[in-house]
């Protein structure tokens, strides 16, 4: 607020107000009050008015507000004091307006705060910690844990997914083949699903670990807890201890090979966050991680895999990684392009596409032959390889990969591909029990 007390408002008083109200954003952050008093002796007639022209003092004093203040609203009071025929000469005035813009001149271009001014609030660092994706269900549990929760992605499940269907269709089918019952087929899958959260979360921390100083500057990961320094590296892989020993107490469930076989797969956990530096091809690895669970499935089950089986459904779901991951990949071009990440959206460019179309017909290939080599029946073809091949078209057909939110609406929507995949299957395996 500007409080501007004076005999009578001159022009010198109306600029200073008028800069301080209109040009002058210094003001409008720090906040000012205005003090400015003129004290004259009544005047006779006849003396003139520059000798009995006494004294003029101003002052002036910055208050810092320990709020932003968007705008400068000065609420201006003018108490007449002495009459009008006792007014100074406009010489005078000019004068003293003149003493007064100099004297303001200074402290509202001055880039530097007075040293009146309050640090009680001072901007914080740019690599300072900044809140985590608010307006999740995750913000409502304990502000201790919520960081480490954030790591995990838990609040974004469609990554769950993407790990869970291979499992679960390696499971579904090896039981049907195996003509073996409902009861050990659905614990499995309970196991597996328990199994797919922990290493799920245990993968985004690897690759939060291998990617602190990359999501930092990408505008859509730079509020990921370790780029934006909630948790310390040191913390994060104390974590990582109790999500790996979680996850190997769920295998320790199943049998030896299955053991070994599942254990085999940390090496591609470990290594996909360094392909984006190495290669343009690192969803490849992404795919042998994300799909391994498609050879564990069927060795769960029998007790050992079944390659003419398990090796082209895995086959299907690199595939199928290929596609979604290289969609997700376009929401980030930019930024990667910029810092260096090496992905398939780069590689593919305008080619992506004919690209995906591709891999797509050898997702569907691949799964078709799966099913052939497993016997499978026609509820399988119709719905799990006839509705994967209709979603992914639908995907390839409208997905604009200019478009960062459509992207990753497409790559999300791939949870109802490996629906439609599982609908077959299981429609096979219920049919095939009655």
């Amino acid at each position: 607020m500007i409080t501007c007390t004076t005999g009578t408002l001159f022009p010198g008083c109306t600029r200073l107000l008028a800069r301080a109200s209109l040009g002058n954003r210094s003001v409008a952050h720090h906040g000012l009050m205005l003090s400015m008093s003129h004290t004259m002796p009544t005047m006779g007639s006849g003396s003139t008015t520059g000798a009995n022209f006494t004294s003029f003092r101003h002052h002036f004093s910055f208050l810092a507000s320990s709020k932003q203040i968007s705008r400068l609203q000065p609420s201006i009071r003018f108490h007449k004091l002495i009459s009008p025929s006792s007014a100074p000469s406009h010489s005078q005035w000019v004068k003293s307006s003149s003493i007064l813009s100099r004297a303001t001149a200074h402290k509202f271009s001055s880039s530097t705060p007075s040293s009146t001014t309050s640090t009680s609030d001072p901007v914080p660092p740019t690599n300072a910690p900044t809140s985590l994706q608010p307006g999740t269900w995750l913000d409502r549990m304990p502000k201790s844990i919520q960081p480490y929760l954030y790591l995990t992605r838990i609040d974004k499940p469609i990554g769950t997914w993407l790990l869970l269907w291979p499992c679960i269709w390696s499971i579904t089918m090896a039981s049907y083949g195996a003509n073996l019952s409902v009861g050990p087929t659905a614990y499995m899958i309970g196991l597996f699903a328990t199994g797919a959260v922990i290493m799920r979360g245990a993968g985004c921390t690897i690759n939060d670990l291998w990617d602190r100083n990359i999501d930092n500057k990408v505008e859509r990961t730079k509020v990921r807890p370790l780029a934006s320094g909630a948790v310390s590296p040191a913390q994060a892989v104390a974590f990582l201890g109790l999500q790996l020993s979680a996850g190997l107490a769920v295998l320790c469930q199943m049998n030896l090979y299955s053991i070994m076989l599942g254990a085999s797969s940390l090496s591609l956990v470990v290594s996909y966050p360094a392909m984006k530096r190495i290669t343009y091809w690192p969803q490849v690895v992404l795919g042998l991680a994300f799909n391994w669970g498609a050879l564990l499935g069927s060795s769960a089950m029998l007790g050992a895999t079944n390659w003419s089986v398990a090796l082209p459904l895995y086959a299907s779901g690199v595939c199928w990684t290929l596609v979604y991951d290289t969609i997700y990949a376009h929401q980030d071009k930019k930024d990667d392009l910029k810092i260096g990440v090496k992905s398939t959206a780069l590689r593919f460019g305008e080619q992506t596409p004919t690209y995906l179309a591709a891999f797509s017909t050898g997702m569907v290939s691949m799964l078709a032959l799966s099913g052939y080599m497993n016997d499978q029946g026609p509820l399988f073809y119709a719905l799990s390889v006839g509705g994967a091949a209709a979603h992914l078209a639908w995907q390839l057909r409208t997905v604009n990969y200019d478009n960062p939110a459509d992207c990753w609406s497409k790559f999300a929507s791939n949870k109802w591909t490996g629906a439609l995949v599982f609908s077959g299957i299981a429609s096979d395996y219920v049919y095939h029990m009655l």
